[in-house]
């Protein structure tokens, strides 16, 4: 309903949303009175919806409407049905069901083999309820946007629909659907009923412009991407899981200053990828709700990638969170990789910046990784990083700076990123004499006896950097293996009872491949 506004930045929309309380604005579609008007039901809901729309194509009252004025289409094989007297903007020939005019659209019913198509005018907003739905293609996809100036699926409160596409598309020519749900306009998604998508040739949701994920539950499974925006895609609220053979959710605009941008700011997300599992070109931020990647390649991928709030777990076969790719301007620094690694690192224009929330991280390869620089100034950040010494849990080609919140990064010993020169929060490197067996806490004890931290580990580590504001700059810590832990994984509290001494570290002084106890010479 609103062309894309360039007048607020990215990380401003995301913090304003942040702040707002990062709950979709989502409605029933039950009428209110006698008029028929779907409203937003909260407060907060109609804040985050006035702060998304700077941004993006979505508006407060993209989930109002007037009921009365719905048309109401009841399809079925070789007989669809339009059954409202204002009828005017559809056409219905043999199982394909066009849709021509601005309008609200309430569709029940199935189609074996058939295909509901919006072309409408370019101001057009054509809002389509999916009230029970079946949908099927034998020859491309059955759910297809051609011109709009966005369109928008409601689902209906205690309905199930689904959407199946062909195994192979007819028609493959430039711009041609190749998703079962496609859209060449700004797409809306919302409503409390669920929605699954099938896509069995490329891609399970595609839209070529703005994409916004309101609300819904909706499962998506596909042969190559699963969720897929150009200028932006953004998860409001709602329930979204993703099985793809690709990446799992992504913007992928390449070319437009400012585009190819993802935001999570509410809802959960579950993500099972064979490529990477959240991915933007530009600017991947997540500001609340739930993101787990269970399965991906790269986890998190994007140019700069942002964590002020919510809950983030990653697994991975190769790197954790990686700032890289996009559109950067790469210098030559010598400075080396985080606090602790000299070679002439490329520095790029990547960044990856942890403020707030949980970041939990398994990977194969690097763990955090960037290209450029990192900070980490609040939140939790837990690591378990790679068993070879060719990777690292944290991989910083520039600087590492840690002024807040709580980080333990274990892994490999070959390759350990510490925290770097400007970090205003100290903390500890410990490198193992023997490798650390999965499953054993790790406890740093303080001077006094206290327990300061205690860390599970999910695979075997041979060193371990932990950062809060418990551990004080210059002072002596005895780091034990062994010894019971409350949790089985992750950062929790111990006792030391039963534990084996492994040695000494001092905070700040962080160093190369040196276990505890074997003094200085790093830098804080």
């Amino acid at each position: 309903m609103r062309s894309f506004r360039t007048s607020l930045s990215i990380a401003a929309v995301a913090l304003a949303i942040s702040l707002a309380g990062c709950s979709a604005a989502t409605t029933g579609s039950t009428s209110s009175g006698t008029s028929g008007t779907a409203t937003t039901t909260t407060t907060q809901q109609a804040v985050t919806a006035a702060t998304i729309e700077e941004d993006t194509h979505y508006d407060g009252d993209d989930l109002s409407w007037d009921a009365s004025t719905e048309v109401a289409i009841s399809l079925a094989d070789g007989g669809s049905k339009v059954t409202s007297s204002s009828s005017t903007g559809v056409a219905v020939d043999g199982n394909t069901v066009t849709i021509s005019a601005a309008g609200t659209y309430r569709l029940s019913g199935s189609l074996t083999d058939g295909k509901i198509m919006v072309a409408a005018g370019d101001s057009d907003t054509v809002r389509i309820i999916l009230d029970g739905v079946q949908l099927g293609n034998s020859s491309g996809s059955p759910l297809v946007v051609q011109s709009a100036d966005e369109a928008i699926l409601y689902l209906e409160d205690g309905s199930t629909n689904t959407v199946t596409d062909a195994a192979s598309y007819a028609d493959q020519g430039d711009d041609a659907p190749n998703a079962a749900l496609f859209s060449m306009a700004d797409l809306t998604i919302a409503g409390p009923g669920s929605l699954k998508v099938t896509g069995k040739y490329n891609d399970g949701i595609v839209s070529k412009d703005g994409l916004v994920l309101a609300s819904g539950k909706v499962t998506v499974e596909a042969a190559d991407d699963g969720i897929r925006g150009k200028d932006y895609t953004v998860l409001l609220d709602g329930a979204y899981q993703v099985t793809a053979g690709g990446d799992g959710v992504k913007a992928d605009n390449e070319t437009d200053e400012g585009r190819g941008w993802l935001l999570v700011s509410g809802g959960s997300l579950s993500v099972t990828a064979g490529d990477d599992g959240v991915k933007a070109f530009n600017t991947l931020t997540v500001s609340g709700g739930t993101v787990n990647v269970a399965k991906s390649e790269e986890g998190l991928e994007a140019q700069h990638i942002a964590i002020s709030g919510g809950d983030v777990t990653v697994t991975s076969n190769d790197d954790g969170v990686n700032a890289s790719g996009g559109a950067s301007s790469s210098t030559a620094d010598g400075g080396g990789m985080g606090g602790g690694m000299g070679g002439g690192e490329t520095v790029g224009d990547y960044s990856v910046d942890v403020s707030g929330g949980t970041l939990t991280i398994n990977a194969q390869g690097d763990g955090l990784d960037s290209n450029g620089n990192a900070s980490i100034s609040g939140g939790t950040v837990m690591v378990n990083g790679p068993t070879n010494d060719g990777n690292g849990a944290l991989d910083v080609n520039g600087e590492l700076a840690v002024s807040g919140g709580t980080v333990a990064a274990a892994g490999s010993a070959g390759m350990a990123v510490t925290p770097g020169t400007s970090s205003t929060q100290s903390g500890v490197q410990i490198t193992f004499s023997s490798s650390v067996s999965a499953g054993t806490p790790v406890h740093i004890v303080d001077s006094s006896g206290a327990v300061v931290a205690t860390f599970v580990t999910t695979k075997t580590i041979a060193s371990l950097v932990f950062s809060s504001s418990a551990i004080a700059d210059g002072a002596t810590y005895t780091v034990y293996t062994g010894g019971t832990a409350d949790a089985t994984a992750g950062l929790t509290t111990g006792s030391i009872d039963g534990a084996k001494q492994q040695g000494t570290v001092t905070a700040g002084q962080y160093t190369q491949a040196q276990g505890p106890g074997g003094g200085g010479g790093g830098r804080r």
